[in-house]
């Protein structure tokens, strides 16, 4: 099995087992024309016309398609910056954009000349990180089985502007994050709003399936997770009985309440 391969497998993997609504995204950033793929659909070249970084995104995820966004292709200014696309000082003469360039995470201006992407299931490259959109109770899942092997704390900025930028510049640095969706994803490129991005360094997906697999091997999975009325003396697993008996409590899980 290729690296490709096993990559597809992975986005395969994710989306099944987590239940996701759409595939993962494979994102790669762009350094020359000869990363682009032929194949790539480019909305300016191709289309004559212009899309937010957020909409293609959503071609990847809801249309299979491989996107290529350069500066040319761009109908936001949150990538122009965040990508490197255009120099931050450009931005001095509109005090529309102030508070919000404060906060956003930018890559070097002229490191990149634009940004791939693709559902991680079927990329035909090697992305750089993979972006996933979740409900609340996907993401909780893939924190928790992380947190298994010491990665499950997440330390993240949240801001409700530049999802672009949130969810794609943290993780090129090799750092896992999580993004709000922002106003425009929500607006032009069906986002529902129960929806968040987890995005991680493509060296990180390993130990994500990994770790999805074990638990839904032990019947631990998303899928598994049965949403329990709330009842008193709720079965527990042994340490927490060795710890309470350690510290003088109880440990005891034999249920006072009926079973139904």
């Amino acid at each position: 099995m290729t690296r490709i391969d096993e990559l597809n497998a992975y986005g395969n993997t994710l989306e099944q087992t987590l239940a996701l609504k759409t595939s993962p995204i494979a994102v790669k950033m762009l350094r020359t024309e000869n990363d682009i793929p032929e194949y790539a659909l480019r909305p300016k070249r191709d289309r004559n016309d212009h899309l937010a970084q957020c909409q293609a995104f959503g071609l990847s995820r809801y249309q299979g398609k491989t996107v290529a966004m350069l500066k040319e292709d761009n109908w936001c200014w949150g990538p122009l910056f965040a990508y490197g696309l255009i120099r931050q000082e450009v931005a001095d003469n509109y005090q529309e954009l102030q508070n919000d360039l404060k906060h956003i995470p930018m890559l070097e201006y002229g490191k990149y000349i634009g940004i791939l992407s693709a559902p991680l299931k079927t990329a035909k490259f090697e992305p750089d990180l993979i972006m996933i959109y979740s409900n609340t109770g996907q993401l909780r899942h893939m924190l928790h089985v992380l947190s298994f092997i010491g990665e499950g704390l997440i330390e993240t900025p949240l801001y409700p502007v530049a999802s672009c930028a949130f969810a794609v510049v943290p993780a090129l640095s090799g750092q896992p994050c999580v993004t709000l969706p922002d106003p425009g994803e929500i607006g032009r490129a069906n986002v529902g709003e129960d929806e968040i991005i987890f995005s991680l360094p493509t060296k990180n997906m390993a130990n994500l399936v990994s770790q999805i697999k074990a638990f839904d091997e032990r019947k631990m999975g998303y899928r598994d997770h049965a949403f329990l009325e709330t009842r008193s003396d709720f079965p527990r697993p042994d340490f927490y009985k060795r710890l309470y008996r350690e510290v003088g409590l109880d440990g005891n899980d034999t249920p006072t309440w009926p079973e139904h």
